[in-house]
């Protein structure tokens, strides 16, 4: 069975047939061999690598949906003073090309204890949690860089 397409979250209506809970390394990809929640095994066999979001469908050759789901991993909470010590710290975290997700008044990254050295000495609280990763895409994501 092979899933072909993907399809946003509120997209579709249907009940699942089943779900399959990834990483978020695991929802950025193209090609892969999966198994669900529940067994059921499955080649996701997108057109191109997408990345899936929790709630996302798979729609499979026999018109069935697996619903994705997100895997809850290990991170590390940033929070800072105020929300322009909170943009220090973004910053400082996107200066080393480091995946980051903003959470409202708080920051995510996967553990790095260097890192979490640099963002305390900084002023930083950073303690470890564990939730979705889902970062910011990068700013050049999608974009052509071919010349003319």
């Amino acid at each position: 069975m092979r899933a072909i397409r993907a399809m946003p979250k509120g997209s579709w209506s249907r009940a699942p047939l089943d779900t399959v809970t990834l990483d978020h390394d695991t929802r950025s990809r193209r090609r892969l061999a999966l198994v669900s929640d529940h067994g059921t095994s499955f080649l996701l066999d997108l057109p191109d690598a997408v990345r899936l979001h929790d709630g996302d469908g798979l729609l499979l050759e026999n018109d069935a949906v697996i619903e994705v789901r997100a895997l809850a991993e290990p991170l590390l909470t940033i929070r800072a003073r105020d929300p322009v010590h909170l943009a220090r710290l973004a910053w400082h975290i996107g200066n080393r090309h480091v995946a980051l997700q903003v959470d409202g008044g708080r920051l995510l990254i996967r553990p790095d204890h260097v890192i979490a050295e640099m963002l305390r000495q900084l002023g930083a609280v950073v303690e470890e949690t564990t939730a979705a990763f889902e970062p910011e895409r990068g700013a050049y994501h999608g974009h052509s860089h071919a010349s003319h």
